[in-house]
């Protein structure tokens, strides 16, 4: 059809071109006109260029619809790509429902110090974004270092969030929250809570499994997109600052190595989780484990997220029964920054029952004494190579009806 068409559009214009050149030559000769003649030829040759021009410019847009059949949609596709990626945020849908994508208007603030947390990147996307490293020694803002505490909320609630709040008031300038909870769980917490619009796109979790670690992981990306977080630490729902922030913002904003726990242990528990098939990238004298709870320097983190080499191995070997969240970080730590690391946990965890979960303190159990004996370690830790009594900062695990008298001695004990 378009082949017929293109002849058929062919035939006429050359057509109308022989009968502009008859008249051309018909004026270019010597011979007499009379001038009834003239003005019949001119009247001809005005007729035949209107019709021309109508013709050119019907056959212009017809063959712009036609290009518009292979080009245009894939324009218009890329508009509406684009369009349904970068909604501004405070635009309502109409179940009343508030977008939160970014918004493309915000400007160089909010690519520095994301405040709307809810993006469509995938994790893909989402870690090659947050591994952008600038090349530039100084920052063009005013960067004041940030402490990043990460909250892995699998229950999808936040029970001992009034504890965390006391904790961080009057430092809002120097902290960033982010909470990764189930898929379609909203937290609830006030909107004058620093918890609140801080949870992040989030997939489903399963204990002990790699999805969890993917869960720290995102984390962890989604932190690093501010610029101005400098450390990063992953707590739980159930985790307390044994410490207040000033001590806890000081104690690792100026720490010089990051503090994950690491060790080699020859029992089923360590060196029986190992699987030959990750050699030789990963051998079994490079094997670590280690708590869950760590923290991490910035370019630690970066690192940790950049990896393509060693990650791949844990989703395909690391199972079952192995508990991916024990082990990647602190082998990978171990082989990639084992001198930018300090071999140590922040946070107290009491495993002396045995078993698959530690210790769990209960309203009965939350004493001031044991909060004083994990603030004050009887044994002393490194610091910068400096022995020191604080070893940890955080502690776990604690059920939420703990909140009441965590609460009655937070100012006596924990001095916030």
């Amino acid at each position: 059809m378009r082949l017929v068409a293109f002849l058929r559009d062919n035939n006429k214009q050359r057509m109308t071109k022989g009968a502009l050149d008859d008249f051309k030559v018909m004026f270019t000769r010597n011979e007499p006109l009379t001038g009834l003649a003239r003005a019949v030829a001119f009247l001809v040759i005005f007729a035949l260029g209107v019709v021309a021009g109508l013709w050119a410019a019907a056959g212009a847009r017809q063959s712009s619809g036609a290009v518009g059949g292979i080009v245009r949609p894939r324009i218009m596709q890329l508009r509406s790509a684009a369009v349904s990626s970068y909604q501004p945020a405070a635009a309502s849908a109409a179940d009343g429902t508030v977008c939160c994508r970014p918004d493309p208007d915000a400007g160089f603030t909010e690519f520095v110090a994301p405040t709307r947390l809810m993006h469509s990147m995938s994790d893909e996307e989402l870690f090659w974004r947050a591994t952008l490293v600038p090349v530039a020694s100084e920052f063009p803002f005013r960067r004041v270092p940030k402490v990043a505490f990460m909250f892995l909320a699998g229950h999808g609630a936040l029970p001992l969030a009034p504890l965390w709040e006391r904790f961080f008031r009057g430092h809002e300038e120097l902290f960033s929250i982010y909470v990764h909870a189930p898929p379609g769980v909203v937290i609830n917490v006030s909107e004058s809570s620093p918890f609140h619009g801080r949870q992040i796109p989030s997939q489903e979790t399963e204990w002990g499994k790699v999805s969890l670690m993917d869960a720290e992981k995102r984390l962890l990306a989604n932190a690093l997109l501010d610029f101005s977080n400098e450390r990063f630490v992953l707590v739980s729902e159930s985790c307390i600052p044994v410490h207040n922030f000033t001590t806890v913002y000081g104690y690792l904003v100026g720490s010089e190595q990051s503090y994950v726990e690491v060790y080699y242990r020859n029992t089923k528990q360590c060196r029986n989780r190992y699987s030959r098939w990750m050699a030789p990238d990963i051998t079994l004298r490079q094997w670590r484990k280690g708590s869950q709870w760590f923290e991490l320097q910035r370019d630690v983190a970066t690192s940790i997220l950049a990896d393509t080499r060693y990650y791949p191995l844990f989703r395909r070997y690391c199972r079952p029964s192995c508990y991916p969240d024990e082990h990647y970080v602190q082998t990978y730590v171990a082989m990639r920054h084992g001198g930018a690391n300090s071999n140590r946990t922040v946070t107290h965890v009491d495993w002396s029952t045995g078993g698959a979960h530690p210790v769990a303190y209960g309203a009965r159990e939350a004493t001031p004494e044991l909060v004083r004996s994990i603030r004050t370690s009887w044994e002393t830790c490194t610091r910068n190579g400096r022995p020191t009594s604080i070893c940890y900062l955080f502690a776990r695990k604690f059920a939420p009806e703990a909140l009441a008298p965590l609460l009655n001695m937070s100012a006596a004990v924990m001095e916030y």
